[in-house]
């Protein structure tokens, strides 16, 4: 199958996307004119990134577009700041999971072959019909994939060859490209940029700083204080947030603690949206059980303190934590004194 423009538009991250950069012939130097459209599409990728964990928008001209993404990945890096470097890998591959996920599939074998998969269209004899992928590529790309159907032992799995959907291919690929971006943006060595992009990259440094304090504030009913949070109930939130993977402890000791104070179910879910395997369904599920709203009716408690110290959840104690045993503990003594002090 031969690509398109726009295919490499859409995808820019495959060779033929960075041989058509090539021959552009486009240079640091030659990007430096004030409201240069590459530039300001670069920066609007990355100001997605920041702000929704996604990038909607496509430019309808490919010599902008397919040359913005190398570039927004060199600022990326060059802020070195972590939170943008999660966040911008996390967005394009969203983005290309949903724009994947449409394509016929002679499509996604040719993308595929970008990271040298092992991947065939075929049917079993059980009368499955979908995609078998090398058992290697898979591991290679489920190991941050927590749900259980990605487990290998859950697979159909015959002569080394793992059965797979469509969706679950583009799900895979996916991975494979955060991986690919995850790599470029942790490079070491940054070339000197012109002033325009240091100023971008200050800019977009600024607005994560900025966007952070108000996504706690707009996440959470007003009646619910964040700087009253445990430390280790705001190091999970912040985690949550960013889209960091939790362990099934830290999950349940956050969605517990958001529970008992308070927060509706909802919001509660929002938090968890920016997972790369986040699932709404399952999400759902998973918080009204906690709450009670499901399954026995009970509505969980969080942890002690002593079972967080257990299994590694209590970060950076402080010296209120010293005189208290549970997190709603802490957080209702904090609380006042956070609502008298204003």
């Amino acid at each position: 199958m031969v690509l398109t423009k726009t295919d490499l538009a859409k995808y820019p991250f495959l060779k033929q996307a960075a041989e058509y950069i090539r021959r552009l012939d486009i240079k640091i130097e030659d990007l430096t004119e004030p409201e240069n459209p590459i530039v300001l599409r670069a920066e609007q990728r990355l100001q997605e990134a920041i702000l929704f964990a996604n990038i909607t928008s496509l430019s309808h001209n490919e010599e902008i577009e397919i040359p913005s993404f190398p570039l927004a990945t060199l600022l990326a890096a060059a802020t070195r700041d972590s939170f943008i470097k999660r966040r911008y890998p996390l967005a394009e591959a969203k983005r290309i999971y949903n724009l994947l996920k449409t394509e016929p599939a002679e499509k996604l074998i040719e993308i595929s072959q970008q990271f040298n998969w092992k991947l065939s269209i075929t049917s079993s004899p059980e009368g499955f019909h979908g995609f078998t992928l090398y058992f290697t590529d898979y591991l290679r790309n489920t190991s941050r994939l927590r749900d259980k159907k990605w487990k290998l032992v859950n697979r159909l799995l015959v002569k080394g060859n793992v059965y797979l959907t469509k969706p679950e291919v583009a799900r895979l690929l996916a991975e494979e490209v955060h991986n690919y971006i995850q790599k470029r943006v942790e490079i070491k060595e940054i070339p000197e940029l012109p002033e325009n992009m240091k100023q971008i990259v200050k800019k977009l440094v600024q607005l994560t700083t900025e966007s952070r304090g108000k996504i706690k504030i707009t996440e959470a009913p007003k009646n619910i204080v964040i700087d009253a949070f445990p430390p280790c109930i705001k190091t999970l939130h912040n985690k949550a947030l960013s889209g960091s993977h939790l362990s099934h402890i830290g999950r349940f000791t956050l969605t517990s603690f958001l529970v008992n104070i308070g927060m509706p179910i909802e919001n509660i879910i929002d938090i968890f949206r920016n997972a790369s395997d986040f699932n709404e369904r399952m999400t759902r599920y998973q918080v009204e059980h906690i709450a009670g709203e499901r399954g026995s009716r009970t509505c969980y408690m969080p942890p002690k303190c002593e079972t967080l110290k257990t299994h590694g959840v209590c970060i950076n104690p402080d010296e209120l934590c010293s005189q208290i045993q549970h997190p709603l503990a802490y957080y209702r003594r904090k609380y006042k004194s956070e609502i008298q002090g204003k």
